[in-house]
């Protein structure tokens, strides 16, 4: 389980190493030896969508992602529970939504057959980081909703940039 927890952090990196190393390759294919990839940009994009469905759900986990929860910090435990667990129930319907609505898309594509344009493979396949990545994030808010409704957690753990400006602030003056 523990290696679970770490997936999709090896995942990130994997991609952002690919990326890069394409990317410098190419660089170096046309600018040394007047030549280059003809798939290149298109790989690199195709990475760059997994790194980001992937980072959206590890963002989750981390409670990296920025959220407006000045107002809800104000309210007592017991309904700032209620209120987190109100907003994680939307994300988890947002995230159904876009799900259904992703899977048709993929399926269509499946069905029209249409590949890419420097790659010979199908288009469906590297669409199909819609519905994965967003079943990844509600695989990320169902614990946070799990731990909301058992009375774990009382609000949802978002970035407070104020709080890691201050941290700064105050590493920066011991320096």
């Amino acid at each position: 389980m523990k290696y679970l927890k770490c997936l999709d952090e090896w995942l990130i990196a994997i991609l952002l190493a690919a990326m890069t190393l394409l990317t410098f390759s190419q660089v170096v294919m046309r600018y040394v030896f007047n030549s280059g990839f003809t798939w290149a940009v298109e790989l690199t994009t195709i990475l760059f969508a997994f790194m980001i469905f992937v980072g959206i759900s590890y963002g989750v986990r981390v409670g990296a992602h920025i959220g407006v929860d000045a107002l809800v910090k104000l309210f007592p435990p017991g309904i700032r529970r209620v209120v987190s667990s109100v907003a994680v129930l939307l994300c988890l319907l947002y995230a159904g939504m876009v799900i259904y609505g992703s899977m048709e898309y993929v399926l269509k594509m499946k069905k029209v057959g249409i590949e890419l344009e420097d790659m010979a493979i199908p288009m469906w396949v590297v669409r199909a980081i819609l519905p994965i990545g967003f079943a990844l994030l509600v695989l990320r808010f169902l614990p946070i909703l799990y731990n909301l409704v058992t009375g774990k957690s009382d609000r949802l753990h978002l970035a407070d940039e104020v709080e890691e400006a201050l941290k700064l602030k105050a590493m920066e003056s011991k320096q």
